[in-house]
């Protein structure tokens, strides 16, 4: 046996008497061709004790041990050296409680003959009067194991299972792990439908730790008469513990496998969609506003990101659980290893719990929104404002609500509001306007790039992407926090996950709105023209190269001097070739997987292909739609400043 302490050497001791009662009384019938030819011998020696032979054995089956003595004893008397009757005797006088007396009639009915029943019987009342819990000796355990195995090694006939049964016992009374599988083996074979060929199946499974089918072998046993006492003992000592423990770390690894699943599942159709809408952008007639298949690809992009900022939250407790798994193995394994690194465990256990702390609890901090820059009113820009709405009526959508200009480039549009209200187009639409770019800007241009920003409002990509945002919001906070609580490190599976969601999502966000500025700019160049469009953004690219290095120039010089910062926005442009250089790299880049819009050559190369253009030129710059420049860009600078002191 094992030289662990296992249910096969506990349980088994302690349930194998109140087991043999229910095994005896499954056993088959008596083999009456056997009975048969052991009454034609008796017949020869004692003729007149056949019917008490008969009769008491009949009394032993039917656990009526006194009668079943004294039929055996007179037909003992008349067949002193008729080894069957020694045999049944025996047994009776064992069962009936006079132990000394049955052995030595099993003793004297081996040495008479000693064929199979006679040293199975032998073995089994040795083992019944000396192994189990009994006080017996080794040498008491052994010789019964020894006899039990001459029995089954000798030729016989009848194998019901009895020999196995008996092997079996005595074998786990000797801790003989070999003998015991081996005449389990044969029981399950020849007695598959008894209690105790399930029960020692559960033994032998519990030694090999196989738990969960020593559960079910324990749980067939007990629903084919194994009492339930002996059933329950043997899963309380560690079976059941254990195989629900087992099954719930199968079931957790299965759930995670089938989690990791799922992030592979989601990066493989989101390449799969890109690829497709890459397709979908070369083959469609850039000359119509919006593919059939494109529209098909708006909304399976909108699905797709609404799954996948469901995937992030539902990732949370898989993620948390991981966390803790890993740091909680690590421990275990190390007190398992008697060797207990400290400030390893202390780092790897406070880790996880600052790790799970900060995921959950990034979930509930609200990012308050503030809207960029300041609202412009009608009275500084009354040209600006005319131009906006006689933009939106070519496009024909509805016209901005607020204009806010910022200190930077950007040149964009976004909707406040509810859910509900943007789904109803009835949201307060906001066109943002960088001072940075308006240096220069030529009126065509501008109305191609800010048909191409409603252009969006038209396609309605901007009542949507609240899943996106909120993810992203979401993940950024979660960052933050690990970089905060110097959790970012390459131990922490939260940190690597983070990663790679950050990489899917960008990955399948990115994807839809690349496509939606594709469809922008279909809008933008069909009304005012692919010169407009590509004059309008190119000269957009270049002045926020341009700004930013002349911006960055100033304010470094005026750090150094100590000194306010001069106007940015009336400063003369920077000679030299490194804002062209910054440029054309802008301009002549190839569009990656992680960019939000494709690169500048791309959307000329689509919005070329466009050959009409519904609204005549008109001349003049940006700059002349405004009252006061000077009093804006000064502002603007400022605010500059103001920020690089807070700063």
């Amino acid at each position: 046996m094992s030289r662990r302490k296992t249910p096969l050497g506990v349980a088994c001791l302690v349930a194998c008497f109140c087991f043999i009662a229910p095994v005896v009384a499954q056993s088959p019938g008596r083999d009456m061709n056997k009975e048969a030819m052991i009454w034609e011998q008796l017949r020869v020696i004692a003729p007149d004790e056949i019917d008490n032979f008969k009769a008491g054995t009949t009394a032993l089956d039917s656990e009526h041990y006194d009668e079943a003595v004294q039929k055996y004893q007179a037909v003992y008397q008349r067949a002193p050296d008729f080894d069957p009757v020694m045999r049944r005797l025996g047994m009776s006088l064992s069962l009936q409680g006079k132990t000394a007396e049955g052995l030595a009639l099993l003793e004297k009915a081996v040495a008479t003959n000693r064929n199979t029943d006679n040293l199975s019987a032998l073995a089994h009342y040795l083992y019944l009067a000396y192994g189990g819990d009994k006080q017996g000796t080794a040498a008491q355990k052994a010789r019964a194991l020894a006899l039990i195995k001459e029995a089954v090694q000798l030729p016989h006939k009848d194998d019901d299972g009895y020999y196995q049964f008996v092997l079996a016992q005595v074998a786990i009374d000797n801790q003989d792990l070999a003998t015991f599988r081996l005449a389990t083996r044969q029981l399950s074979s020849l007695q598959p439908n008894l209690a105790v060929t399930h029960y020692y199946e559960a033994l032998l499974a519990a030694n090999d730790e196989n738990w969960f089918a020593a559960e079910r072998e324990i749980k067939k046993a007990e629903s084919l008469g194994l009492p339930h006492e002996v059933a329950q003992r043997f899963l309380d000592s560690g079976v059941h513990t254990r195989a629900t423990a087992y099954r719930a770390v199968i079931y957790a690894f299965v759930l995670v496998a089938a989690w990791a699943a799922g992030l592979l599942l989601l990066f493989l159709v989101g390449k799969l969609v890109s690829k497709q809408t890459l397709r979908s952008i070369e083959d469609a007639d850039p000359n119509a506003a919006a593919s059939s298949a494109e529209l098909s690809l708006r909304k399976l992009y909108g699905r797709l990101i609404g799954i996948a900022g469901f995937y992030y939250y539902l990732s949370i407790p898989f993620v948390i659980f991981l966390v803790i798994a890993v740091a909680g193995g690590i421990t275990y394994a190390s007190f398992v290893a008697g060797q207990i690194p400290i400030k390893l465990i202390a780092i790897l256990d406070v880790g996880a719990v600052i790790t799970s702390y900060k995921m959950v609890r990034s979930l509930f901090i609200k990012i308050e929104r503030e809207d960029p820059g300041r609202a412009l009113s009608y009275e500084e820009a009354p040209g600006l404002w005319d131009l906006t709405r006689k933009v939106a009526q070519v496009v024909e959508t509805r016209p901005v609500d607020e204009i806010r200009i910022t200190p930077g480039t950007e040149v964009a549009v976004y909707e406040r509001g509810s859910r509900r209200e943007k789904a109803n187009d009835q949201a307060h639409r906001i066109l943002v306007l960088g001072l940075g770019v308006l240096n220069g800007f030529d009126l065509n241009g501008f109305r191609a790039v800010l048909a191409h920003e409603y252009g969006h409002f038209s396609h309605r990509d901007t009542a949507g992407g609240d899943v996106a945002l909120r993810v992203n919001d979401d993940m950024m906070k979660f960052a933050r926090a690990m970089i905060l609580s110097r959790q970012n490190v390459i131990w922490n599976l939260a940190f690597h996950f983070l990663r790679i969601y950050l990489f899917i999502f960008r990955r399948i966000s990115h994807g839809a709105t690349r496509l939606q500025e594709v469809l922008a700019d279909r809008i933008a160049a069909a009304k005012y023209g692919a010169a407009s469009f590509e004059e309008g953004l190119t000269h957009v690219i270049r002045k926020t190269v341009e700004f930013n290095l002349t911006a960055r120039r100033e304010i470094n010089e005026s750090a150094q001097a100590r000194r306010a910062l001069q106007n940015i926005y009336e400063l003369p442009a920077l000679d030299g070739t490194e804002a062209a250089q910054a440029a054309e790299e802008t301009l002549n880049r190839q569009t990656s997987e992680d960019d939000t819009h494709p690169c500048p050559n791309d959307r000329f190369r689509f919005t070329r292909k466009i050959i009409s253009q519904t609204e005549p030129a008109i001349s003049g710059l940006v700059w002349d739609l405004f009252r006061d420049k000077t009093a804006l860009t000064a502002e603007m600078t400022s605010l500059i400043q103001m920020r690089i002191q807070g700063h």
